[in-house]
């Protein structure tokens, strides 16, 4: 794999996909990607699934230069790396260009998840199109689908691959994140329903409970779930016609909690960024992306359905 230097000019951002078949190739298109951020003073994150994280953390060597964090555990939601990942990181140095490697989408993957994947991708081009950083994702060609590989190519605009650096004809970012804002599928396992308005939050958060109850939640995840789930029925009550309804089921894998009103979020970053510091609101979806393991939204001028899952316990 040709090594090719990314874009360093102050008050650029770089979006790089990197496509590599094998470790060598993985290797070859990381470990230069740090080493070059280090030797220019750039702070540097790598956050990847675990096996790739220990293979790259190996070949660069002991250092405490390098911020190092394991995808499956901070992207598990893939809602919750563009806040609390990458703007964390890029915030901590404010000032300075930094450097970071993110592999959100690996194979394993599930294809309940894999459409907010996309979709955070594609984000991260607006998000942090003002910002100093070059972010570089790692992208199995060998283990992961073409459907995944040409969303790739369509939500990065620079590609890196055995052939060198080139920018994507394919790109595209608007497309990705409107062909993923799909009407989410009908569950096949029992619903229950409630319908609140503004004076029945407190059998919102008991109907909840009472759901991960009984699929084992311990009093924390217990609390992370009624938290999301009374955010997102006050911003209902607050923003959207003053009520909703909300659907909830067990998988075997997860609980599921849907809510469903009338309002629409218009803006594609919504629950995305974390507002600044003295930022009045906004806060509610980005609490919902740190406390749920994966959270699915569609929505339209018609009305909105955001749906958590939280996974159940053994």
């Amino acid at each position: 794999m040709t090594v090719v230097r990314p874009a360093e000019a102050a008050g650029s951002f770089a979006h790089e996909g990197l496509f590599y078949h094998d470790p060598d190739g993985l290797l070859a298109g990381t470990v230069p990607f740090i080493t070059g951020g280090l030797a220019a003073g750039e702070p540097v994150l790598v956050a990847m699934p675990g096996a790739n994280l220990r293979l790259v953390r190996a070949a660069v060597g002991p250092t405490d230069a390098v911020h190092w964090a394991d995808m499956t555990q901070a992207g598990r939601n893939p809602g919750r790396i563009i806040p609390w990942v990458l703007q964390a990181f890029i915030e901590q140095h404010a000032g300075r260009r930094v450097r970071i490697i993110g592999e959100p989408i690996w194979a394993g993957r599930s294809a309940t998840e894999y459409p907010a994947c996309a979709q955070h991708e594609a984000l991260i081009n607006m998000a942090f199109a003002s910002r100093d950083a070059t972010i570089l994702c790692p992208y199995d060609a060998v283990r992961l689908d073409a459907d995944v590989l040409a969303d790739a190519y369509a939500t990065h605009p620079i590609l890196v691959d055995d052939a060198g650096r080139r920018p994507s004809a394919q790109y595209a970012p608007a497309e990705v994140v409107a062909r993923y804002n799909m009407p989410l599928s009908t569950p096949t396992e029992p619903v229950s329903t409630l319908a609140y308005r503004f004076d029945s939050l407190p059998a919102v958060r008991r109907f909840v409970t009472g759901h991960g109850q009984a699929v084992g939640l311990d009093e924390d995840r217990l609390a992370d779930l009624r938290i999301a789930v009374t955010e997102l029925a006050a911003n209902s009550v607050a923003h959207a016609g003053g009520g909703g309804v909300l659907r909830v089921w067990h998988t075997a894998e997860h609980l599921a909690c849907e809510i469903q009103d009338d309002g629409w979020l218009a803006d594609p970053l919504a629950g995305r960024l974390t507002p600044a510091a003295d930022g009045i609101g906004g806060r509610g979806l980005v609490i919902v992306q740190a406390l749920c393991d994966l959270v699915r939204v569609h929505s339209t001028a018609a009305g909105t359905t955001i749906r958590l899952y939280v996974r159940r316990q053994a």
